[in-house]
């Protein structure tokens, strides 16, 4: 089988799996989103620590769960970005007094941010629902669009010192591709709102872009081809989400922004 045809089969089967439990919602889509933000840091910490952590180099793991424990159980919004922030501070503070790098601090503020984001744009009514499926509808565009396009065309590189394939015919074809996309899903959930949600794909398409080249700068920086191996043919989960779970919590703080903290969604699409 090659590269290609693996690539293609486990881009089904994930696609499968997602849309089922972001359909089900509640508790199964909180812990898919866990579940993605745990591997994250699982794959950040894989590619920034230079030996395995113990003692107080655990203590982010130890946070992570706890957060994730608190996500999963649907505690308010406000409470767990506090909690999260707080987090963060605690992690950062303790790594500076023990000489060592931010690189904990940053990995669990990048992973339980992605989870935050993914759960509390679904929580478990309609708006949500067309939230998400708005969301995956723009990135998973962009990205496939600007792959294509890419290749058809060519032309000069969008940054080459990060990621030397991607160009930027492939970046403005993945926009053009991700707005439509956008505008498909809304047009036919009924949104009332069009102009507003052409300019919010407009800014998620973008976001996400920026998303997947912040994830190659990582990996680039620690000398990695992929984040990991856990995915056949696609690599890590990083890999996959890097895009998706920054336009995701993009689309968390202008839905929360023009509604409220725990009902971000209603914001973009009331029920």
């Amino acid at each position: 089988m090659s590269n290609l045809q693996l690539r293609i089969i486990s881009a089904i089967v994930m696609a499968a799996a997602v849309l089922a439990l972001t359909w089900i919602g509640g508790l199964p889509f909180r812990l898919l989103s866990a579940l993605i933000a745990g591997a994250v840091f699982y794959e950040w910490t894989r590619m920034s620590r230079r030996s395995p952590a113990s003692g107080f180099g655990l203590l982010a793991e130890a946070l992570l769960a706890v957060l994730l424990l608190a996500l999963v159980f649907g505690v308010p919004a406000l409470g767990l970005l506090a909690g999260i922030v707080l987090a963060v501070i605690v992690v950062a503070a303790i790594s500076a007094q023990r000489g060592a790098g931010q690189w904990d601090a940053s990995g669990l503020a990048y992973a339980a941010l992605s989870g935050f984001s993914l759960a509390y744009l679904r929580d478990g009514d309609q708006s949500g629902l067309l939230a998400i499926l708005f969301l995956f509808a723009v990135v998973w565009t962009t990205d496939i669009a600007a792959y294509f396009v890419g290749r058809a065309v060519g032309g000069p590189k969008l940054a080459p010192s990060i990621s030397p394939g991607k160009t930027q015919s492939g970046a403005l074809g993945g926009t053009v591709g991700g707005v439509a996309a956008g505008l498909i899903v809304a047009t036919a959930a009924g949104a009332g709102n069009l102009m507003f949600l052409t300019l919010v794909a407009l800014v998620l398409s973008i976001v996400s872009q920026a998303g997947d080249l912040f994830e190659s700068w990582v990996k680039r920086r620690h000398g990695r081809k992929d984040s990991s191996q856990i995915i056949p043919g696609h690599g890590g989960v990083m890999d996959r989400v890097d895009g998706l779970v920054v336009a995701a919590f993009a689309l968390y703080v202008i839905g929360a922004l023009a509604a409220s903290a725990d009902n971000p969604a209603h914001g973009l699409f009331a029920g």
